[in-house]
């Protein structure tokens, strides 16, 4: 039998608590500017490290490998990669 990479479990429990689930990556230092989405957003980093920044709050959230983070409908934010990138999974509900 197999083993199973963390990925495939992160990804599993995922699946159990949203849909559309999907994995992407970045390389270091890559960044997201601020923006918003129309679901809620559930999603694991799965390797390496990113840093969401809550634009209406200040607030930053760094995620290292299987930390989650649920965004609220709607909440404006922001991101930094790493320094080693990072791989996450993420889907909506």
């Amino acid at each position: 039998m197999a083993s199973r990479r963390p990925h495939d479990e992160l990804m599993e429990r995922l699946r159990g608590e949203a849909t559309g689930c999907y994995s992407w990556s970045n390389g270091p230092h890559d960044r997201y500017t601020p923006h918003s989405h129309a679901y809620e957003k559930v999603l694991y980093c799965v390797d390496g490290s990113i840093t969401f920044v809550l634009e209406s709050e200040g607030k930053e959230l760094l995620l290292n490998a299987g930390d989650r983070m649920v965004l609220p409908a709607g909440t404006v934010h922001s991101a930094v990669v790493g320094p080693d990138g990072c791989t996450c999974i993420e889907g909506k509900r």
